[in-house]
């Protein structure tokens, strides 16, 4: 079967609920695999995180690059990412919904993604990776992102 054909795009924060489902989706994989702070995901809402990046937004520099599948007419993938005040650059969330992996998409989102932040000259880019989702290094490492160090966090009652 050939891949389908898949469009990307941006948008700024105006279109923040374009990658509403499919940010369900990633807060339900992380969850699953979720080991010490499952509640943090059963607990966590997309209001949240857009909360969380209109601030960002509002701070620094924010964009969202979209994938999506004409045929069906719908969002098939996003990369979040932005640059703070102070230069540093953070791929915010990344998903591909689990019918279009395996076929470009994920990659396509990254090269588009850091081609803008190489672009804005950051100090540094940093993706974090859930526990429990270490899987995702594989994929990272091919854009020369590796594991620099290990945070523990104190699980407090």
């Amino acid at each position: 079967m050939a891949p389908p054909s898949i469009e990307y795009s941006v948008t700024d924060f105006s279109g923040i609920e374009r990658i509403r489902s499919l940010w369900n989706e990633l807060n339900r994989h992380h969850n699953t695999r979720a080991r010490a702070f499952r509640d943090v995901y059963s607990r966590m809402t997309f209001d949240d995180r857009k909360a969380h990046f209109a601030t960002i937004a509002g701070a620094g520099r924010f964009r969202i690059d979209l994938a999506s599948d004409p045929a069906g007419g719908i969002c098939v993938g996003y990369c979040v990412s932005s640059v703070n005040p102070a230069g540093d650059a953070e791929i915010e969330s990344v998903f591909v919904a689990p019918a279009f992996r395996s076929r470009g998409v994920g990659t396509a989102l990254m090269e588009r993604v850091l081609a803008w932040l190489s672009a804005q000259n950051p100090g540094r880019i940093q993706v974090w990776v859930a526990d429990g989702n270490e899987e995702a290094f594989a994929f990272y490492r091919k854009f020369r992102f590796y594991p620099r160090m290990t945070v523990l966090e104190q699980k407090i009652p």
